[in-house]
């Protein structure tokens, strides 16, 4: 009975803890994984408040309510579990650009106009990327960027680079219904991202106050004149821009 009181009692601690031991020893399949999320929850929260530099694999065990032992076995070192942390938030910001692609290919008569669309999705950017934990990642990286080369390479190889073949997919299907006249839509997805949040990202990150109104105005004003170099046919285009320029030559003496 002493044993079984003793063994029925270490459940109950681990259950407590959130850690359900199987029989021999090691979490269940669930514990493991709603035990993974809570430690890469709790690291996130501590790198934002405290940076990378101060934040400690000791304190991230200690919150997360798990052995040292473990964050080591699962993530190696410090610099493994911020790359975990970095590839969640990326997949999260990513999830508007997927959105709308997604939408675009699988709805062939897409409600709202080109500009009601692209406003909506810059609105949603805006929002993800002028966040406080955006900027905090965004000083954390460009601070870790000299140290950790390839920390900076996942940020752009699975961030930046991911969101502008994503948004050149949203491109993609929206000229293949002729709303877009576009020459090279890679091109004009890193434009269009440059165009409704580098500049405002930019500025909160060097710790300058945002106007998120400011900001709104700055992006649908962005984003109709990029429309205006993506709506063709591109003839008519160049054929405008010939009688604009004559139209500026000056009258000869």
């Amino acid at each position: 009975m002493g044993l079984t009181a003793t063994k029925a009692k270490a459940a109950n601690k681990a259950a407590k803890r959130g850690v359900i031991k199987s029989r021999g020893g090691r979490p269940t399949r669930d514990a493991a994984i709603e035990r993974d999320q809570r430690l890469i929850e709790v690291a996130t929260r501590l790198f934002l408040e405290r940076g990378f530099d101060a934040t400690s694999i000791d304190a991230v065990a200690e919150a997360a309510r798990v052995s040292k032992p473990t964050v080591y076995g699962q993530y190696g070192d410090k610099r493994g579990l911020f790359t975990a942390v970095l590839r969640r938030e990326i997949e999260r910001w990513l999830a508007p650009l997927a959105a709308a692609a997604a939408e675009a290919q699988g709805d062939g008569n897409c409600d709202g106009s080109a500009e009601e669309r692209l406003i909506e999705l810059g609105r949603q950017l805006l929002v993800l990327n002028c966040s406080a934990d955006s900027i905090a990642f965004s000083r954390i990286l460009t601070a870790q960027a000299i140290n950790f080369p390839e920390v900076a390479k996942l940020a752009v190889d699975e961030g930046w680079s991911k969101a502008v073949s994503t948004t050149a997919d949203f491109f993609d299907h929206l000229a293949d219904k002729g709303v877009l006249d576009l020459e090279d839509t890679t091109i004009a997805a890193e434009t269009f991202l440059n165009m409704v949040v580098g500049h405002t990202h930019r500025m909160a990150t060097f710790g300058i106050p945002i106007d998120m109104k400011a900001a709104e105005t700055r992006m649908e004003v962005s984003i109709r004149l990029f429309l205006a170099g993506a709506v063709g046919p591109r003839d008519r285009l160049r054929d405008t821009a010939k009688e604009a320029t004559k139209a500026r030559r000056r009258p000869a003496r």
